[in-house]
């Protein structure tokens, strides 16, 4: 799978997007970033704790996929943005973008984009 080429096709679905990155299960950046145009409304040093935080928390996600099927993706409607995670093998798509984003419509478009760069 082309990393840098998943994350890109992700970033032009929509303007709105400020961030699109995979993240391996270790909490680390391995393709991807910030949107062009957009700034970073966090520090260098949270941008690893969230990373490793959503590496964690998609984890222990998966201890209830035997019961409840596999996550295909979880969103946070925050304040100041909306941040999506989409398991991809052992990594994390990790989204983030402004809060007028169709959030209804958009986590499918990403999965089908998704499912094209897994074949």
């Amino acid at each position: 799978m082309d990393k840098e080429a998943l994350c890109k096709n992700v970033k032009n679905l929509d303007k709105r997007i400020r961030f699109v990155g995979l993240i391996n299960d270790k909490g680390r950046l391995i393709a991807g970033g910030m949107a062009e145009g957009k700034k970073p409304l966090e520090d260098v040093k949270k941008d690893e704790m969230l990373y490793l935080e959503l590496a964690l928390r998609v984890r222990m996600r998966q201890e209830f996929d035997a019961e409840l099927g596999p996550v295909r993706f979880a969103m946070s409607y925050r304040d100041k943005v909306v941040v999506m995670s989409f398991p991809v093998g052992k990594e994390i798509l990790l989204i983030s973008a402004e809060r007028e984003i169709d959030f209804g419509k958009f986590p499918f478009s990403v999965l089908k984009i998704i499912e094209t760069h897994s074949t």
